[in-house]
C-alpha cells in the first residue's frame, strides 16, 4: 500500500517536496514512479527511480527542476520539486512496479497511491 502525502499550496518559484511511503518492505524491491493529473488532463509521466536508487528518469517538463530519492530503510520515496510554476499544479501520484527497472507509462506500473493535490499561483 502506499500513500502520497507534502502537497499544498505553492507560488510560483517555490519549492515543494512530496512523499511516498509504503506499508510493506517489498517496496524496496520494486522500482517507483511518480505521476501527476491536470484537471482536464491524462495522467502524464514525472519521473522515475530504480529499486536502488542507483537510477532515475525524469519528463522534459520538469527535467532539472525536480529531483526523485528513495530512502529504503523507511521505504520512502520522495519528490523534491523546485522552481515550480503554475503548470506544475496537479495531483500527484506515486506507484511502484514489479520490477527494478524504470519505467516511464503509467500501465506498467502495479500499484498506486491515492494523490496528493499540488496547486502553484502565479
Amino acid at each position: 500500500q502506499l500513500q502520497a502525502s507534502g502537497g499544498g499550496l505553492a507560488q510560483a518559484g517555490d519549492s515543494l517536496r512530496v512523499s511516498c511511503a509504503s506499508s510493506g518492505r517489498t517496496f524496496n524491491n520494486y522500482a517507483a514512479g511518480w505521476f501527476r493529473q491536470a484537471p482536464g488532463k491524462e495522467r502524464e509521466f514525472v519521473g522515475a527511480i530504480s529499486r536502488s536508487g542507483g537510477s532515475t528518469r525524469y519528463a522534459d517538463s520538469v527535467k532539472g527542476r525536480f529531483t526523485i530519492s528513495r530512502d529504503n530503510t523507511k521505504t520512502t520515496m520522495y519528490l523534491q520539486m523546485s522552481s515550480l510554476k503554475p503548470e506544475d499544479t496537479a495531483v500527484y501520484y506515486c506507484a511502484a512496479r514489479l520490477s527494478s527497472i524504470i519505467a516511464v507509462v503509467a500501465a506498467e506500473y502495479n500499484y498506486w497511491g491515492q494523490g496528493t493535490q499540488v496547486t502553484v499561483s502565479s
